[in-house]
């Protein structure tokens, strides 16, 4: 007997499994049992599991009955002319959704040419094992699993034309690029996604060389004269919202120039680009600690009140302002009222990025790497015909990575850049490399993709021929603005002493056991002494009892709370989050006695 569960709950048994299995199966074809019921036996336990839960994740496939697949040729003409529907095909019986259990107990043929009499099902085309943004990818049956993954998350984190009517819209973290371009290599998933509609990339020539080992790793190597010329060039788009809230007893925030006497008033020149009404004007170039909505919030707790007056002075000041290092140019300003009817003003800034060192890029193999240097065009190596790439791609990065995707992509692009036509480079289902190598020999060039390059600096061939071509590069959002972080004084905690966290703040950085390895290791280990005195204190230290003695600063003496004046006394530098754990030891009856040693 096998016992059968439905959504994991025990229903009864069932004596012959198979044929239970065998006969859902045929209702379920027939239209008799919903086509959301998926089932799945395990021979291991003897156990049935019938699921109708939502959430699963479910794929079609064609059905195969004796070797033979149920989808005929009569109906993908009709699938063709439009007369048959996919709900038809399901319907019938034809094709069924299975989910990942009951994928298990099918056997399942890629192609209908290696159809056998044990195969269930057929796969309706081998992309389909693919998700969308891993189908965009060409060749990406000549690229390593992890590489395609890496690719496909890569894709979400490019830059494109993420909506047309992007100039109405508040979002936050936003950025468009400048000059997005189809890719030359495109695949067929490209037409369905509608991807000319918003691309993410640009087409652009890549050298597969080393250079002045600038592109050592995974750093990359731009043109400067390209990057001039608007190369991956895009805008940052960041909202700021101020709301004028109401509080009890009819207070409400006031949204304009605060007047001097208010309490945290900022100086003068941080309102100096508020209208009369307290917002910014649009088109204003705004920079660091600039105030751009001015806004005036009534006391936080009514003790402050003065027998129901209430004074300019003890209101207080809550305007909008830029962070450190924050600049840009307001983009637009909308005043406009929230859910509650309160009144809300919306700024936006926009701010100029053109690519520096640092910035993020990928191909669509999963190649990312940042940029490193950026060579003046006179420097940069050049080919026998005259053509300067743009990017310089580390040689290195194709044996350990195994993309050979990235390199059939090169070449097929430049076949398309010369012949003025698309490249299909669906998986599976792609322009043969055959074929590329035979179109690159009739347009004049080596059919493997080299070419004869000089030394842009000394005008001297180089020994190797260079691996050249066109590719689809994608600009990612990890940009060096966004993310660079570097202080001196600042902010502390006030238990610890130490720094506060976050680069938002003004935080601090933290040295850690690696970082203090990588200091060593550039002979910079004198930086460690000031690194790790982020919370450095001097304390006095008595060394009669090993207590902390205490320094009168108003008669410049020193004493011992528990020896006096008659013991010698020594100054000492110590952490302060050390000093902070002696005191908590002290409150829990420890005696925590310091034994001091002369220092030679």
């Amino acid at each position: 007997m096998t016992n059968v569960y439905i959504n994991e709950k025990y229903v009864g048994e069932v004596d012959n499994a198979k044929e239970f299995l065998k006969f859902v199966k045929t209702e379920r074809r027939l239209g008799n049992i919903p086509t959301e019921l998926n089932l799945y036996f395990d021979e291991d336990f003897n156990e049935i599991y019938v699921d109708t839960t939502t959430g699963r994740a479910r794929r079609p496939l064609i059905i195969v009955e004796n070797g033979k697949s149920k989808l005929t040729e009569k109906h993908i003409e009709g699938l063709v002319s439009g007369e048959i529907k996919w709900k038809r095909l399901v319907k019938e019986g034809i094709i069924e959704y299975v989910d990942a259990a009951e994928e298990e107990d099918c056997f399942v043929a890629m192609d209908e040419n290696e159809l056998e009499k044990d195969h269930t099902h057929l796969e309706i085309g081998a992309i389909t094992l693919l998700g969308i943004c891993t189908s965009l990818i060409p060749y990406s049956n000549f690229g390593s699993l992890s590489r395609l993954i890496r690719g496909s998350k890569i894709q979400k984190q490019s830059l494109g034309l993420y909506a047309s009517n992007f100039l109405l819209r508040m979002d936050t973290d936003v950025n468009v690029l400048h000059y997005p371009q189809r890719p030359i290599v495109k695949s067929f998933m490209g037409e369905i996604f509608d991807y000319d509609s918003h691309p993410c990339g640009q087409n652009i020539t890549i050298a597969v060389m080393s250079y002045e080992g600038y592109n050592m790793d995974d750093s990359i190597i731009l043109n400067k004269a390209s990057v001039e010329r608007g190369l991956a060039r895009s805008t940052y788009f960041k909202p700021f919202n101020a709301e004028e809230l109401r509080y009890q007893g009819g207070l409400v925030d006031e949204v304009g120039i605060p007047d001097p006497d208010i309490k945290g008033y900022r100086s003068e020149k941080e309102y100096r680009l508020l209208e009369d009404d307290g917002i910014v004007s649009s088109g204003s170039k705004v920079g660091s600690e600039d105030v751009i909505v001015g806004r005036v919030s009534p006391p936080r707790f009514l003790g402050e009140f003065e027998e129901f007056n209430i004074a300019s002075n003890v209101k207080r000041e809550s305007s909008i302002a830029l962070k450190k290092g924050e600049h840009g140019m307001v983009d637009m300003v909308i005043l406009t009222e929230n859910e509650d009817g309160n009144r809300l003003v919306q700024v936006r800034l926009r701010e100029q990025r053109v690519p520096e060192v640092g910035d993020k890029f990928a191909s669509r193999h999963g190649q990312k790497g940042i940029i490193s240097y950026l060579v003046p065009a006179a420097d940069m190596p050049f080919s026998i015909s005259g053509i300067v790439p743009d990017l310089l791609f580390s040689p290195h990065g194709i044996p350990g990575r195994m993309t050979i995707s990235h390199l059939i992509e090169v070449i097929a692009g430049k076949v398309g850049a010369l012949s003025g036509q698309y490249i299909d480079g669906t998986t599976f289902d792609s322009m043969p490399e055959k074929d590329i190598r035979k179109l690159l020999k009739e347009y004049g060039f080596r059919e493997d993709g080299c070419e004869t390059f000089y030394n842009g600096v000394s005008g001297e061939e180089f020994k190797a021929r260079i691996y050249v071509g066109n590719i689809y590069y994608l600009k990612l959002k990890h940009m060096v603005a966004n993310k660079i972080h570097a202080r001196g004084m600042g902010k502390i905690q006030l238990l610890t002493r130490q720094p506060i966290e976050g680069r938002s703040q003004g935080g601090g950085l933290r040295v850690g056991e690696m970082e203090k390895d990588c200091f060593v290791a550039h002979g910079a280990s004198l930086l460690l002494k000031e690194r790790f005195d982020s919370d450095s204190t001097s304390l006095y230290v008595c060394e009669s009892c090993g207590m902390l003695a205490v320094y009168d600063a108003y008669r410049d003496s020193t004493y011992c709370p528990k020896c006096g004046t008659k013991v010698k006394i020594s100054r000492i530098e110590i952490s302060y989050a050390f000093k902070l754990l002696l005191d908590e030891l002290k409150a829990l009856c420890l005696y925590p006695k310091i034994v001091l040693e002369e220092k030679f």
